[in-house]
């Protein structure tokens, strides 16, 4: 009875919770902002249509060009301002931020696949399949990829099938050669030999044992190469060649407030901080994971 008594699924749960927060106490107050604010800018994405104080694309020309609060207290129905067609910002900017990070998103998760299944393929296959996809990789690696998004979306014109297809394209290359590298290591480690003993299916040594074991550098990998594919998206659209009206996102919110950097140098400033905080945060994020789980870098 007494083991009953003590063990309560508020206790459990208790442990749980404290089992997952394990890996990140005591933080350095560094990464503790940088987590603050990557959890608001994820609350955003995902209930940004929930909190419009106006529709995005919403005009009232006769409000156009009006300044943030700070600069006219009198008024809080717009408290960024508006554009140059009175458009709200904030409204525009929440939209903005879920576009982006959600195409990021996506992207990223595509080149993490794509590299970490040819890196899976390479290191099982070997021989002249590994040297087709290392050269593959070479090329990606040396190759700017930025100038060939450029030239294809100029070639092939700007739809959203090409511009999600070439941020998944972006940076696969590096979750290929680190995948390789770890899938390499493992299976001369002792349980792939023993379950490849006991007549385990490639496959399944794989998806069930070595899939787990290099996961961790995988996602470290995914967290560093995040805000890149954020910088990637917003440089397209800060050039016209990503979202287009009438949609928005932080770059293409950022190209149409270059012209006004004088007259109303809000409308760049607010979705050129807010990429600047986003992309720093995950990369400081991204650097402290990676510190705590490579054994190379630890004390």
């Amino acid at each position: 009875m007494s083991l009953v008594s003590h063990t309560t699924p508020k206790t459990v749960a208790g442990r749980f919770v404290q089992g997952l927060a394990a890996p990140f106490a005591n933080m350095p107050w560094s990464v503790t902002v940088a987590v603050l604010v990557l959890v608001t800018v994820a609350l955003v994405t995902v209930f940004a249509r929930m909190i419009l104080p106006f529709e995005f694309d919403q005009m009232d020309l006769r409000a156009r060009l009006a300044p943030p609060v700070p600069m006219d207290g009198s008024s809080l129905i717009h408290p960024l301002g508006t554009d140059k067609l009175g458009r709200d910002v904030l409204s525009r900017l929440l939209i903005a931020t879920q576009t982006s990070i959600l195409l990021a998103l996506l992207g990223t998760l595509i080149g993490a696949v794509l590299g970490t299944v040819l890196g899976f393929v390479s290191a099982h296959f070997g021989k002249w399949v590994d040297e087709v996809i290392s050269t593959l990789v070479d090329f990606q690696a040396a190759m700017p990829w930025f100038i060939i998004a450029l030239a294809v979306l100029a070639f092939m014109g700007n739809s959203m099938t090409v511009f999600l297809l070439l941020m998944g394209l972006y940076g696969w290359e590096r979750y290929a050669r680190v995948t390789r590298g770890l899938v390499l290591a493992a299976r001369e480690e002792g349980y792939a030999r023993a379950v490849h003993a006991l007549g385990g299916k490639p496959r399944t040594i794989y998806l069930r044992h070595v899939l787990p074991n290099i996961l961790s550098p995988l996602i470290v990998q995914l967290t560093i190469n995040f805000p890149e594919t954020i910088l990637f998206e917003t440089s397209l659209s800060f050039l016209g060649l990503g979202i287009r009206p009438p949609m928005t996102s932080l770059g293409q919110m950022l190209g149409d407030g270059r012209d006004y950097m004088i007259t109303a140098w809000w409308l760049a400033v607010v979705p050129g901080t807010i990429i600047f905080l986003t992309t720093l945060s995950m990369s400081i994020f991204g650097d402290w994971l990676r510190t705590r789980f490579d054994p190379s870098l630890q004390d």
